[in-house]
Parts: structure tokens; C-alpha cells; sequence
């Protein structure tokens, strides 16, 4: 089928709709997202057939005018609000139930996710040394970006993390600790190592 979207959509990774191939290829790609019951997806927003999309056990929401590209994953318990876009081949998948969002992935208006980009709000336990792991339970904690962030890319977000609003995170970062808003932060693990807003910085992110 791949190739069928390619033939579609001309080559671009993003939908769009400009010709009748693309406007085919985005048709299919929210019938295909709204097979799943648990699943809000206003007509303005474009989600590629080559995405994956899964509310699991979760639920998700798609705030309007959203894009998500060729490649993406994104499942479980996910809510996005207005203008945001996530580029190909990111993962973006929380955890938790629909009546108890305890791994819910929160993410802003105004947020552009580069490609490759991974967030997974919950981790396995591992405290016995005893045990094999996979026996041993998860640990759900939710991830929240605030609004008009940009993430670059390969940028791993862990569990448990907040990015306040107007953060820029530099490609490749690895973000283990909440980032105070305005911050522009890279690095393994990530560190502040500016602001948008210095005043903002010198106040610790007040």
C-alpha cells in the first residue's frame, strides 16, 4: 500500500490536499483512524494512510488544523490540541486507561514535532533482580508539552516529563527532567543552555 500513497501523494510525507490523488490518500487515512471507537478527529485535521493510529485502551484527541505524517505512531492515551503537526516516523504513545489516564501524553496548540521522535509515558519496572522483567509490571507517568513548542529531531522525551510552553529542544536530546518554559534545551541528558525569554531564565522559568 505504500507504494499506492506514494503514487497518491507525488512523494510527500505530509498530507496534503491539492490534487485528487492526495485528497483520496487523506480520505483513507481518517477512515482508517476512525475505525477505532475512542477517537476524536475533526475534518480539518490531516492524518496520512501510512500513519498508525491506536487509542489502545486509551482514547485520543486531535485538536483541529493538525497534520500527522507518513510513518507516525501514535496510540494509547493522546490528546493534541489546535495547529500541531508530527513528522514522519515519531512515536508518540501513552499509556493508562480512558478512565484513568495515569501514562495521558498532553500535547499543546501550536507544537511542531520533527521526525524520529519518541515519547513513551510509561516504563517497566525493573527493582528485582530476581525476576525477569517483563514480570515485573510498568509504571505509567503522563508527558505534557506545553503550547508552541518545536521538538527536533531524534529528540526522546521520557515518562514523567513537562516541556513548558515556547521551548525549543535541540535535535537529538535526550529530555529526562521538566524544561522551564522559554528554555532552549539540547544535549545528553538535556540541559538549558538558553531562553527565548532570558528574563525568563535568570527568574527560573517563571
Amino acid at each position: 500500500m505504500s507504494l499506492l500513497w506514494n503514487y497518491l501523494e507525488r512523494g510527500m510525507s505530509m498530507p496534503g490536499n491539492g490534487t485528487w490523488g492526495q485528497r483520496l490518500a487523506l480520505w483513507c487515512g481518517r477512515r482508517l483512524a476512525l475505525r477505532h471507537k475512542h477517537i476524536t478527529l475533526p475534518k480539518s485535521t490531516k492524518v496520512h494512510p501510512d500513519a498508525k493510529l491506536n487509542p489502545r485502551s486509551g482514547s485520543m484527541h486531535f485538536g483541529e488544523h493538525c497534520t500527522i505524517a507518513a510513518g507516525a505512531i501514535v496510540q494509547g492515551n493522546v490528546h493534541m490540541g489546535d495547529h500541531c503537526s508530527i513528522q514522519a516516523y515519531s512515536i508518540v504513545i501513552g499509556s493508562g486507561k480512558r478512565e484513568n489516564p495515569t501514562g495521558q501524553i498532553r500535547i499543546g496548540n501550536y507544537v511542531r514535532i520533527a521526525p524520529h521522535v519518541m515519547m513513551i509515558a510509561t516504563n517497566h519496572v525493573f527493582a528485582d533482580p530476581d525476576r525477569p522483567i517483563h514480570g515485573q509490571g510498568m509504571k505509567d507517568e503522563p508527558i505534557t508539552i506545553e503550547d508552541d513548542v518545536w521538538v527536533g529531531g531524534r529528540v526522546t522525551i521520557t515518562a514523567g516529563v513537562t516541556i513548558g510552553r515556547g521551548c525549543v529542544i535541540g535535535a537529538g536530546a535526550v529530555v529526562t527532567r521538566d524544561v522551564p518554559p522559554y528554555s532552549i534545551a539540547a544535549g545528553v541528558p538535556a540541559r538549558v543552555i538558553g531562553s527565548r525569554k532570558p528574563a525568563c531564565l535568570e527568574k527560573g522559568g517563571s
